[in-house]
């Protein structure tokens, strides 16, 4: 394992009624903004817990926040939070709205274009405003991390950053709050979970049997709970163990002293700014194909993957290697998210703009071993289709 310094500063509070705890974690005599996306916290009776533990507090709101946070839209909450005075920044929401605020946060105390952000990434990021998040839909784990991705609608980009200064200071988890979510946003958040564990897990040995020991346990969860929540979603016990999964595939702990891939994501990205497919819809396409093209660098990770997760240890090993990710295509597919970009209306044609967008991005050398070139992204695509 390689030296690592592991910082997280996340207060988690976790459980039914954690919502109430707000009145004493957000500062007295804040001004506080409270961030969501659509309709969906009123309906779920969030919007009215929230707005009763605050009830001492001065909340102004700022809703519309998209499933994939947009820099004009964000924009336009920056501009309220300058000219309300705004201190105190509250997500309220799913991993969207809490990687919205984290831009919002940054980029209100930033001189000039907060766009500056990513062209610089992160670098002249000195400070920010403090926030808090409420989780609603568990899939990105951004309620305990420090990164972020954000939508430039005008340019067709998607763009990622993380800095020190943008860990919530807190975030709730009821995972009650859960079980009205539609079922494609649970297949999602299931995949979403999977494939950061995936990224962190599967690239190359290092003898880290902690990491791997705890990535391996994420996933079998995954696997075991993913499709109870569609088909038990009242399940408290379900819902809980997939909430706290998907926030510990990602605040950091599983990825000390390993290396990481990120490829998929990469790859992930532009798909999104170029045709919308939902985050974890590219995940599910890129994945199992990544796997295929990069199997003979992934060998000895697919053969522990596939024996340690899908009880595969008998046999060949390329068969064993192929129908691990058989299995994973499988799994994706039994929580509802089509593995091929033809389950998405995409064809041959739409491979090109993506190779396009990554070189234009310089994202032409991914992986753990900076392998996955743009040839091997061609390959990726082309199988995936």
């Amino acid at each position: 394992m390689h030296n690592f310094d592991f910082h997280n500063p996340v207060r988690v509070l976790f459980g039914q009624g954690q919502i109430a705890t707000l009145s004493t974690l957000v500062p007295e005599g804040a001004r506080v903004l409270m961030l969501y996306g659509g309709g969906s916290i009123r309906a779920n009776g969030v919007y009215d817990e929230v707005k009763t533990a605050l009830a001492g507090h001065t909340v102004l709101e700022f809703g519309g926040i998209e499933p994939n946070p947009t820099y004009e839209t964000l924009m336009r909450a920056i501009e309220l939070v300058r000219a309300e005075r705004v201190d105190f920044l509250l997500a309220v929401g799913g991993g969207s709205v809490i990687d919205g605020t984290k831009f919002i946060a940054a980029g209100a105390l930033l001189d000039g274009d907060p766009w500056s952000i990513f062209e610089q990434r992160a670098a002249n990021i000195h400070a920010a405003l403090p926030f808090g998040a409420v989780l609603t839909l568990p899939a990105t784990g951004s309620e305990m991390n420090s990164a972020a991705v954000v939508t430039r609608k005008a340019t067709l980009e998607k763009r990622a950053f993380a800095s020190r200064h943008v860990f919530p200071r807190f975030a709730v988890l009821d995972p009650t709050k859960t079980y009205s979510l539609p079922a494609r946003q649970v297949g999602n958040g299931v995949v979403d979970a999977f494939v950061h564990v995936m990224e962190q897990y599967l690239t190359t040995p290092v003898d880290a049997k902690v990491q791997d020991r705890f990535a391996e346990g994420l996933l079998l969860t995954l696997v075991e709970d993913g499709p109870k929540a569609l088909s038990e979603p009242e399940n408290y016990d379900v819902r809980a163990n997939l909430m706290w999964t998907a926030t510990l595939a990602l605040n950091g702990l599983i990825g000390v002293g390993v290396p990481q891939d990120w490829a998929t994501h990469m790859i992930g990205h532009e798909l999104t700014a170029l045709y919308g497919l939902d985050h974890a819809q590219t995940l599910a396409v890129v994945l199992p194909a990544m796997l295929r093209v990069r199997r003979e660098a992934k060998r000895a990770k697919l053969l522990q993957y596939a024996a340690r997760v899908w009880n595969l240890t008998d046999g060949d090993e390329d068969a064993r290697i192929d129908a691990a990710i058989e299995r994973t295509e499988a799994f994706f597919e039994s929580v509802g998210v089509p593995t091929r970009l033809s389950g998405y209306g995409l064809g041959k044609e739409n491979v090109e703009p993506v190779l396009a967008a990554l070189e234009a991005h310089r994202l032409t050398k991914l992986g753990e071993d900076r392998g996955v070139t743009l040839e091997v992204s061609r390959k990726v695509l082309e199988l995936a289709v």
